[in-house]
Parts: C-alpha cells; sequence; structure tokens
C-alpha cells in the first residue's frame, strides 16, 4: 500500500516528501485515515538527534481520525463538543497532564503549582482550574502573566524573582512540572506542604542535580508520570468535552513543518501546532 508522508534523511537536513510501502492490512488490523497529527519538542529531538543513525526515519504515526483506534478490541470514543483539530494534542498534552493531576488528587481545597505555560503546561492549568483547584503558574516570561490567567490561574509567579518565590514557601499541595529544559528544582521542591509532591512531565536533557535535604525535612515527594492508559484517556476526553477544554492550537499544513519547528523552539506557539493532513499531497 503507498502511503506518502514527510522525512528527515539526516540528523542535518529538513523534513521533506517521501514515499513508502505499507504491507496489506491483515484480518486483525485496522487502516486509521489520520485527519489532523499534533507536533512537539520530542519529534523534533527525534528527528534532530536519531534521524542520523536511523534511515530513513518516519515522523510518528500519530493523530486524530473521526474514530480513535488503539487496537482491534477497543476504541476510543471522539464526544461531541470538540474541535476535530483539537483532539489530537490532547492525546498528548491532554492526557499527560490529566492523569497526574488525577493521581495527586488536584481539586477544591488543593493549591497547586504548575511550571512552564507550553504544549504541556496550558492544558496544566486549564485542567487544574477545572477541578476546583487553586492554580498557581510559575514561569520564567513575565509577558505570560495575562495569557496564564485567561486560562485559569488565579496567580503567576516569575520564578527567576526570589520575592516572588518566598511568597509561596510551604504552601502547595502539588506542582506539575512541564518543562523539558534545563531548570531548578530545589527552588520548585521548598514550595511543597509537608508529605506533598513535585511530579515531572518535562523531560530536561541533562539529568537535575537535587539536595536530598528539602526532600528529607519536610518528607517531600519528587516523582514523574508519563502518560495514561486506555479508561483514564476516554476519561480525559470525556471531561475535556463536557468542560468545553481544547487544546489551544495553531493549524499548520505539513509543507510548513520546518517553520513549526523553528518558532516551537523560540516559544512562538500558543500553545500546540496542529499539522492539518489534507494538506499533504496524494
Amino acid at each position: 500500500m503507498k502511503t506518502n508522508g514527510y522525512a528527515a534523511r539526516s540528523a542535518e537536513e529538513p523534513l521533506a516528501p517521501w514515499s513508502f510501502e505499507r504491507r496489506a492490512t491483515g484480518p486483525r488490523d485496522v487502516a486509521i485515515d489520520i485527519l489532523f497529527c499534533w507536533v512537539c519538542l520530542s519529534d523534533l529531538h527525534t528527528v534532530r538527534r536519531v534521524a542520523g543513525d536511523r534511515l530513513p526515519l518516519r515522523h510518528r504515526t500519530r493523530g486524530y481520525s473521526k474514530r480513535i483506534v488503539v487496537d482491534h478490541d477497543f476504541v476510543l470514543r471522539v464526544p461531541d463538543g470538540l474541535d476535530p483539530a483539537g483532539v489530537a494534542p490532547l492525546l498528548c498534552a491532554g492526557i499527560t497532564t490529566y492523569s497526574p493531576l488525577r493521581h495527586w488528587k488536584a481539586g477544591k481545597g488543593k493549591k497547586v503549582g504548575i511550571v512552564g505555560l507550553g504544549g504541556l503546561g496550558h492544558m496544566g492549568v486549564k485542567l487544574a482550574h477545572a477541578f476546583g483547584a487553586e492554580v498557581v503558574l510559575f514561569t520564567t516570561s513575565p509577558g505570560k502573566r495575562e495569557d496564564a490567567r485567561r486560562l485559569g490561574a488565579s496567580d503567576v509567579v516569575v520564578s527567576r524573582n526570589a520575592d516572588e518565590m518566598a511568597r509561596h514557601a510551604n504552601s502547595f499541595d502539588f506542582i506539575l512540572d512541564t518543562v523539558s529544559a534545563r531548570h531548578d528544582l530545589e527552588g520548585l521542591l521548598a514550595l511543597l506542604k509537608r508529605d506533598a509532591t513535585l511530579t515531572l512531565v518535562g523531560a530536561p536533557p541533562e539529568p537535575p542535580t537535587v539536595n536530598p535535604f528539602p526532600l528529607v525535612m519536610r518528607r517531600r515527594r519528587l516523582a514523574g508520570s508519563l502518560i495514561g492508559g486506555i479508561p483514564e484517556t476516554q476519561e480525559m476526553l470525556d471531561f475535556c468535552a463536557e468542560r468545553r477544554l481544547p487544546a489551544d492550537i495553531e493549524v499548520i499544513p505539513i509543507q510548513d513543518i520546518e517553520k513549526a519547528y523553528a518558532r516551537m523552539v523560540k516559544g512562538d506557539v500558543k500553545y500546540r501546532f496542529v499539522i492539518d493532513m489534507a494538506s499533504l499531497p496524494a
């Protein structure tokens, strides 16, 4: 079966049109027509760091169809009320933030911090607010205050400002850290209450160094989370449809993928690029 896509033939080359053959579908296979595909930083890392070792490398096949078929026996139902283009990033940014917020019981009466206002962080703010928590955004960019409040944050802290950070010491029930760049974890740990948790969903390029003292003194926890299972993903989709919580997206044609990568590195997107696969030449 002839399939058209875009591929990087080396770590130094831009993505370009590429055709390849898939095997014919069998009795336990399902062919999915992908309508929209999200773009995230891990895609860029894959292309630039891995493509040189594994050639040719396809962009991962994932995205939104009218029915999202996960395996032969289970289908994720896309509820009414969700914009089709906005569903695709919910399967990445939505479930990645929903799962830890639910697991650590972010909700009414809880003070929740979200670190970073990007593709993951903007959904973290929306979801934590919808759960009923008091939400505080941590950012290095003062210019994001207005947007953070629009999305549901009651306060915005510039993490480089020591006075702003000190104002929230020992006060958080849970902090979700979505930042994938190197940053200070000890300063965030100092904001947690006793027995509270800082959970990482971002993946910094270098392993962080953490002084155990802030953990030991108040029995704080440092944890991590990846995504969620099939039932929880369905729960997340239903919740987002009920509360009208789409991902904030910018739809692009596949031909603009390199421009999107460059803008993504600069943080110049609100807050997730989504490729309209109808732009892919037949």
